[in-house]
């Protein structure tokens, strides 16, 4: 018989995955080097990192019927192809001073291994965690969120010591190692396989396991309402989300009069929060139930995002920016496991794909909105007021997308009593 692998193990390499390409929010290290060197313009250099954004989105749905097909290894391999050979073909278009060559490479094929390396490994952790499918997926994708903190550094070191086309090539080849050797272990587990003593817990009722309230294919979830209700709260908690890690260090600086260094350090140590709400809230998803935790978010962002731009009390202020970045990074940990409770695991992976444009569409809004806002308004603070309104819309949405359980839930208790009665 084969041997079952380690699900510890499995998620670890998930965690391997998601550190590297993770990394692309470390991008900012990039962008005054290349600016100093070539006399690129910011807005040219923060295209790059745009284009990933994009690319990550459109590559996870257009790619996540791959994955289903093929599996976690080979399409973790092919993430560790294309996001190796973008970040290092960035280090040669650095060398030759080419601007479109870094567009393509860190770009384009940077965001495809983005994409793909992101879905991969979080709808396979979903089938090996059927007892804490929100905890694995949180494992994972709390790596994406802390890779800027561990990858930050070292760029900022590299750069000082080998030059920027130099730390392109390093780090192209070291996340190429990283993600080959991480891929390789990736599995999906075996038909009907549980942790073991998990099926004698439920027998027992010692243990409960929720059913899915579906098992449909990615074409079939996306003629569901229920698809475009996930769509959408995504999206809105992202485009918001984003919008304040884009003005988090000047709304300090203009609400509690912090210095440009003491707003730098503020943002940094608040991407921590960014990285422990990812692992913290789908964890609590576990035990409170996926609906809940994004009732609480919009909710609770509602009052936080009208209270912010009238709250002088640094202190507070910290607090309540600390309490959004873990909601945000909640955000993007717990939907995978939403997406498993509503749709099933049988195209997962597919399905995350298609919702992850919601990413690639809020990438694109959120900071835009937020710099339009301040250019018209001369203050970031009327933008939070908006998005505060776009929060009362998430809630709603995050109230009828129960009703749609509930009634599928009644469909299957009547199809379940119909069963049972022939």
């Amino acid at each position: 018989m084969k041997k079952t692998k380690n699900r510890w193990l499995i998620a670890a390499s998930a965690v391997g995955i998601h550190i590297s390409i993770g990394s692309v929010y470390a991008w900012s290290n990039f962008t005054d080097p290349l600016i100093e060197e070539f006399g690129w313009t910011s807005k040219q250099v923060q295209l790059t990192f745009s284009l990933a954004i994009l690319f990550l989105g459109l590559s996870a749905a257009f790619l996540g019927h791959f994955v289903e097909k093929h599996g976690p290894r080979k399409a973790g391999l092919l993430a560790a192809g294309f996001f190796g050979a973008g970040i290092l073909g960035a280090g040669l278009a650095v060398s030759l001073g080419n601007l479109p060559l870094l567009y393509l490479t860190y770009g384009v094929l940077g965001g495809i291994g983005l994409g793909v390396g992101y879905i991969a490994p979080v709808s396979t952790l979903v089938k090996w965690f059927p007892d804490r499918r929100g905890l694995a997926t949180g494992l994972a994708i709390m790596g994406f969120g802390f890779a800027a903190a561990i990858a930050s550094p070292i760029m900022d070191t590299l750069i000082k010591s080998v030059g920027t086309a130099n730390t392109f090539y390093i780090l192209g080849a070291s996340y190429f190692v990283i993600m080959t050797l991480s891929s390789l272990y990736l599995e999906r587990p075996p038909v009907d396989w549980a942790p073991e003593g998990f099926k004698e817990k439920v027998q027992s009722g010692k243990a409960r396991i929720q059913q899915d309230l579906s098992q449909l294919t990615a074409n079939e979830a996306i003629k569901t309402s229920r698809f475009y209700y996930l769509w959408v709260m995504l999206f809105i908690n992202i485009t918001c989300g984003i919008a304040i890690l884009s003005a988090a260090k000047p709304l300090a600086q203009e609400s509690i009069g912090l210095s440009t260094a003491e707003a730098a350090a503020l943002v940094g140590i608040l991407g921590l929060f960014n990285g422990f709400g990812r692992l913290a809230w789908a964890s609590i998803s576990d035990y409170i139930g996926r609906p809940n935790t994004y009732t609480i978010f919009f909710a609770s962002q509602i009052i936080l995002f009208t209270l912010l731009p009238h709250t002088k009390e640094a202190i507070l202020f910290q607090i309540m920016l600390a309490v959004i970045y873990t909601m945000y990074g909640g955000g993007f940990a717990a939907i995978p496991a939403f997406i498993g409770d509503m749709f099933g695991t049988k195209q997962l992976g597919a399905i995350h794909g298609y919702i992850l444009t919601a990413w690639a569409a809020a990438g694109l809004a959120g900071p835009m909105f937020a710099a339009w806002m301040k250019d018209t308004t001369g203050s970031y603070g009327t933008s939070l007021t908006f998005f505060a309104g776009l929060f009362i819309v998430a809630l709603v949405v995050s109230l009828l997308i129960r009703l749609d359980i509930r009634r599928l839930r009644r469909l299957n208790e009547a199809s379940q009593s119909q069963k049972m009665a022939s």
